[in-house]
């Protein structure tokens, strides 16, 4: 273990390995932040097209309560009539 040769083959060895550890763990990093990445875009596609479906949705439920508050108009307005023909509130 006194040799130069031997010595300096450790420190290329360990060189070595250090770079190989180095290299691993950043193209590890990279891949998993790509990963990240792709499921970051894929979540904000699918949260888009849910808000996109809602506000679909409730426009076609405030129509259709708009249709029914308008039936109810119309309901009671013939309620009223009938209301007022009965009890001979028109006749003046």
């Amino acid at each position: 273990m006194t040799e130069p040769q031997v010595w300096t083959l450790i420190g290329v060895f360990a060189a070595g390995m250090f770079g190989t550890i180095t290299l691993i763990s950043t193209m590890f990093l990279r891949t998993m932040q790509n990963g990240f990445d792709g499921v970051r875009t894929e979540m904000r596609n699918e949260f888009a097209s849910v808000r996109t479906e809602m506000r679909n949705e409730f426009a076609n439920v405030r129509t259709e309560i708009g249709a029914v508050h308008g039936r109810i108009d119309h309901l009671d307005r013939d309620v009223n009539a009938i209301y007022r023909h009965l009890f001979g509130i028109d006749r003046g």
